[in-house]
């Protein structure tokens, strides 16, 4: 097995974009080689615990060019057949990432990316909320009551921003990344015929049962 690492904030539209783009890839090649783990990535992580206004984030951040950047990831995921209806919160999403941490431990990460991109994305949710964080938690398998004890402690919380800082250090400043082997970084939404590639390659140089 091939080891493939995403860094991603599941509040990142090319997070879900490439999330896209690469399950259509291992959809087309289902005895595909890679061993799929996520790894957090605030991209706010000043962001307050409460969250804020979509708008007057994107204006903060963007300025005059949000309706752009709003407009260019729209069409991006029309091309795939998406329809972004994201929430009007925009989130902290460390305790998304404590979430995934502890879906980690239990085999459930992707399907709690799902989720957490899913209610974010489509379902116009705030993954800041410890109810919309356990109902995702549940749903992928994992034990409700556990999940919102954990999330109203700080259980992991250091543990999250660790894991992001040792991100950072190594150099990646965006998402998503994806890192092959940890050998070969790949950075953006990447299209899923850049995946099938990568995949036939590998199997390619793989030696034959």
């Amino acid at each position: 097995m091939t080891r493939l690492d995403i860094i991603t904030d599941p509040v990142c539209p090319w997070c879900l974009i490439g999330k896209v783009e690469l399950d259509r890839a291992l959809e087309s090649r289902p005895d595909h080689p890679f061993t799929i783990t996520w790894h957090p990535f605030r991209l706010n992580p000043t962001m307050p615990p409460e969250g804020m206004d979509r708008v007057a984030y994107l204006r903060a951040k963007f300025g005059d060019q949000a309706e752009d950047v709003v407009k260019v990831q729209a069409e991006r995921a029309a091309a795939l057949g998406l329809t972004l209806n994201p929430s009007p919160r925009q989130p902290d999403t460390t305790d998304a990432h404590r979430l995934m941490h502890w879906a980690g431990l239990e085999g459930a990460q992707t399907a709690v990316m799902s989720g957490l991109l899913n209610a974010h994305w489509y379902d116009a949710e705030d993954i800041g909320n410890a109810e919309t964080l356990t109902r995702i938690a549940e749903a992928a398998g994992m034990d409700a009551t556990l999940t919102a004890r954990l999330l109203a402690s700080d259980a992991d919380r250091d543990e999250v921003i660790r894991r992001e800082q040792h991100a950072r250090q190594r150099g990646i400043n965006s998402v998503p990344t994806f890192i092959i082997s940890d050998a070969h970084a790949v950075s953006g939404a990447q299209p899923a015929a850049l995946w099938q590639n990568v995949i036939d390659e590998i199997m390619a140089a793989s030696p034959q049962p």
